[in-house]
């Protein structure tokens, strides 16, 4: 018969602590009985104070736990508490961070830290009452464990009360924190929070005030610190600039990761992957599968406002970073001009051209512009490059170019020898062109054929007849073909050679596909002498390549020290990016983590991404050491992540790398097959329509996995063949999906069927839509053949759920449903299994009677000859 503030009263002073803590549990159901009037919920707030100064723990913990529930009252009911959370039960709080209880003060951060989230603390309250007691619990005579939890309290809430409050009040004291020599567990915990520190100050304070600080604890005494350091490098690098990022924080790094302590290198191994991330060009990692189709309208919009600023220029691109002629984003650095023009290589068709000699450029323009531009590239020329034809005229819906947009340094062919696919280094400079040029290479070849002895062409075709039975690898190939000129050139009569080599090696260009150009673009930096003036040049270079690689059936083309060279680039400091590389050495494993390799193939889209397509040969020997690594856990994480990697590398890339990938995860164990399993219709629509298509397959190849209870990994299936109808025409959807659909909707388990008769209801739907319509008449067909007439009365409520599935999604035209499944759905009606009669009274009910009244009238009908009768539920229409 107590008031709810006498029951209070009476309860608080109890001397039974259990008492005491029912009475803190219960103070928001006694608040909301007094909440009509303001002064029993003031006299309440009251009471709780006075409860605060409970002797016992456990008291003082419940009556924490409780303070968010109040204070989110007391904010819903402001007008009539004003000030009440403010004046009562914030010093509460603060209290209760200094107290001698772990528990209590452990239930106080938590609730600040949800009352801070949750904005319930005025930033006045925050400046005035909750910073200036933090402080004061960091001073240096502060107890041991409260000085610790108010650095972690400091670091969490200063994301939640902004930059301002951060600079102001908590910044100057985390920087004392961080140089604590007495307690490593301070120095342990700033480093754990640094990065949330940094993102919320900004750039110009973290670079002033933090990184000395963040500098001393990556080189602290304590392996912990150390770790935690190697922890938030990523953030930490988040929130400097890009020179400090790579003049500073990169050699900081590597010191991290040499670390003496096993812990500190396996942690900062684990942040690499992010940490290189981090040097991404934010304006050009946007990167797109097909650029015409694929451009975003910022980017085009930032094109056409920089149009007239980024005129591709014969002087400011070095050839070597060239792949191919296409267009050029304007918006694009020089880093990207490369990938770019991969990009198009298959739109602009154009014709490329291998192994440049001085001797023998041909301009595209006129003479004079020839002349300006050989002057040029004698200059800007340090390695051999790919000289590429003029693209194709644009297209009616592109704008006309200017003859100053069209020209650039890239517009140059030759007449060289057939297919020579290695890169060679220019000795010397071109001084003359057209007619000149052509006289003096008759003369080079009719002077020089007299030279070469019978002895060495043996040597040439013994060395061909070696090479011929691995002729399928593209360095073999090209091997051959450097051995072949040279043999032509010692025995064709000179006038004969002359022709026929400026014949052939314009077929042999037409015949080149961009497949092989990125074969044989991936050879570089070879020092192989140039193609000089007689044809026992051509000899002694060729027989120079063939015998400095000593293993070419290997596929090894490259010494240690070139195949270091040729990871070289210029986005991410070269030595985080060896580190990257190195994760793959079962050395790490044993000296570092045991999965190693699992972080390095996770973070590798990421790294990926930064470096950019045109940087792709530097981890593709990585990508396909981890592809084959013996444990799964490793491939399954590529699996994962095998569709993002297609979209930052293109089609093109993705058709010679990833595809071959891609399909010996299709042959894994389930656990990696899941992983393709599961963004299997993200990759199959950035490929080839033929090369989708021969996916068709092995699609039949899903419904047997290693484990039959494995039913999730069908239901994924089903999901992904829903989405796979988008990308293939009617007959391969009825020749190739029909039959696993129907498959799946016999399935055992309940989840997989229900997925499936989506599944075939899209199916009808897309092949009604798509001629001709024969294909969805057979299906019907095919769904009464097979479940309507079915003997088991599975097999018969199946049929009842695809049409009842069909009706609601408006796959098919009323019509269309009443001539080819309304019959025989209504034949259910005198099936013998009461399931099926209840299922056909209830999809009739739901679905068909709400499309019109005819249904109704055809239904009565059938129920007036039919000697079965329906449940109630069928009749209440």
């Amino acid at each position: 018969m107590l008031t709810p503030l006498g029951r209070l009263d009476k309860y608080a002073a109890s001397e039974n602590i259990f008492n005491r803590q029912m009475v803190a549990r219960s103070l928001l159901d006694t608040l909301k009985e007094v909440s009509d009037d303001e002064r029993d919920c003031i006299a309440v707030l009251e009471r709780v104070s006075r409860l605060a100064d409970d002797s016992e723990p456990t008291v003082r913990a419940e009556l924490m736990e409780q303070v968010p529930h109040i204070a989110m009252f007391c904010q819903e009911n402001r007008p009539s508490i004003p000030y009440a959370f403010s004046k009562y039960l914030l010093p509460i709080v603060v209290r209760y961070l200094a107290d001698q209880n772990n528990q209590v003060r452990k239930t106080s951060q938590a609730a600040l830290l949800v009352l801070l989230e949750q904005e319930l603390i005025e930033r006045y309250d925050v400046e005035a009452k909750v910073c200036p007691v933090l402080v004061e619990l960091t001073a240096p005579d502060s107890n041991d464990d409260v000085k610790t939890e108010a650095v972690a309290i400091m670091c969490k809430m200063a994301s939640m009360v902004g930059k301002d409050i951060t600079e102001r009040l908590i910044l100057p004291r985390f920087c004392e924190m961080c140089c604590d020599c007495r307690m490593f567990h301070v120095r342990k915990v700033c480093a754990a929070n640094f990065g949330d520190i940094c993102s919320v100050v900004g750039q110009q304070a973290t670079e002033e005030m933090l990184l000395p600080r963040f500098f001393q604890l990556c080189s602290d005494n304590v392996w912990g610190v150390r770790k935690a350091c190697a922890e938030c490098f990523m953030a930490v690098s988040c929130a400097t600039s890009q020179e400090v990022r790579r003049t500073k924080l990169s050699t900081l790094f590597i010191n991290l990761i040499s670390d003496p302590s096993r812990w500190v290198r396996q942690a900062a191994f684990q942040s690499l992957g992010p940490f290189i991330s981090t040097f991404a060009n934010p304006s050009s990692s946007g990167q797109f599968f097909k650029e015409e189709e694929c451009k975003n309208t910022e980017d085009r919009n930032l094109a056409e406002e920089h149009s007239n600023e980024r005129i591709v220029d014969t002087e400011d691109i070095p050839t070597h970073d060239v792949q191919s002629q296409t267009e050029l984003p304007l918006d694009a650095d020089e880093s990207d001009f490369a990938e770019t023009l991969e990009n198009d290589k298959e739109e602009s068709n154009s014709m490329l051209v291998h192994s440049l000699p001085e001797t023998m450029f041909h301009c595209t323009s006129s003479s004079e512009s020839c002349q300006e531009a050989a002057n040029k590239n004698e200059q800007s020329f340090d390695c051999c490059s790919i000289a590429v034809l003029p693209a194709p005229a644009p297209s009616s819906q592109e704008k006309p170019l200017s003859d100053q947009e069209l020209y650039n340094s890239f517009n140059f062919w030759r007449t060289p020898l057939p297919k020579i696919d290695i890169d060679l280094e220019l000795q010397e400079t071109a001084e003359t062109l057209d007619s000149e040029t052509q006289e003096g290479e008759q003369e080079v070849v009719a002077s020089a054929s007299s030279n070469v002895t019978m002895a060495t062409r043996k040597e040439l075709e013994e060395m061909i007849e070696n090479l011929e039975p691995h002729i399928d690898d593209p360095d073999v190939k090209a091997q051959v073909e450097v051995l072949s000129a040279a043999l032509r050139a010692s025995s064709l009569d000179p006038q004969e050679e002359t022709t026929a080599g400026i014949g052939k090696s314009v077929d042999s260009q037409n015949e080149l596909s961009i497949k092989d150009h990125l074969s044989f673009t991936s050879i570089q930096d070879d020092p192989v002498p140039l193609i000089n003036d007689t044809a026992e040049d051509i000899v002694e270079s060729a027989l120079r390549y063939i015998h400095n690689d000593s293993d070419f059936s290997t596929n090894s083309s490259f010494s240690p020290e070139e195949e270091k060279k040729s990871k070289i680039q210029d986005i991410v400091p070269q030595a985080l990016l060896d580190q990257y590389l190195s994760m793959t050495d079962p050395s790490r494993a044993q000296t570092v983590d045991t999965e190693i390799a699992k972080h390095c193939a996770y973070s590798l889209p990421g790294v990926a991404l930064t470096l950019g397509r045109q940087n792709w040969h530097c981890l593709k020997d990585t990508y396909e050491t981890l592809a084959s690594d013996m444990q799964w856990k490793v491939r399954r994480t590529l699996a994962f992540s095998i569709h993002e990697l297609a979209v930052i590398l293109g089609d093109q890339l993705t058709a010679g790398d990833l595809v071959p990938v891609f399909n010996g995860f299709l042959k894994d164990l389930d656990e990696v097959r899941i992983g393709v399993l599961k963004h299997l219709h993200d990759f199959l629509k950035l490929l080839h329509p033929d090369k989708r298509r021969e996916y068709l397959y092995q699609l039949q190849e899903f419904l047997v996995t290693d484990n039959s209870r494995n039913w999730r990994f069908r239901a994924e299936l089903a999901e992904q063949l829903i989405l796979l109808l988008d990308l293939y025409s009617a007959r391969d959807i009825y020749d190739y999906l029909r039959p696993i659909a129907l498959s799946l909707c016999a399935d055992k388990v309940s989840s997989v069927r229900w997925i499936s008769f989506k599944l075939v209801s899209e199916m009808v739907k897309k092949l009604y839509s798509a001629p001709p319509p024969t294909f969805v008449v057979d299906l019907m067909n095919e769904l009464v053949e097979t479940f309507c007439r079915c003997q088991k009365w599975s097999g018969r409520q199946t049929f009842a759920f695809i049409c009842q599935t069909i009706i609601e999604d408006d796959c098919l035209p009323m019509d269309q449903f009443a001539e080819h499944l309304l019959p025989h759905l209504l034949l259910l009606a005198s099936d013998r299994v009461p399931n099926v009669r209840v299922l056909l009274a209830k999809t009739l009910r739901q679905t068909l009677l709400e499309k019109g009244l005819w249904t109704q009238v055809l239904l009565l009908h059938f129920l007036l000859c039919s000697n079965h009768t329906f449940p109630v539920c069928i009749l209440t229409v």
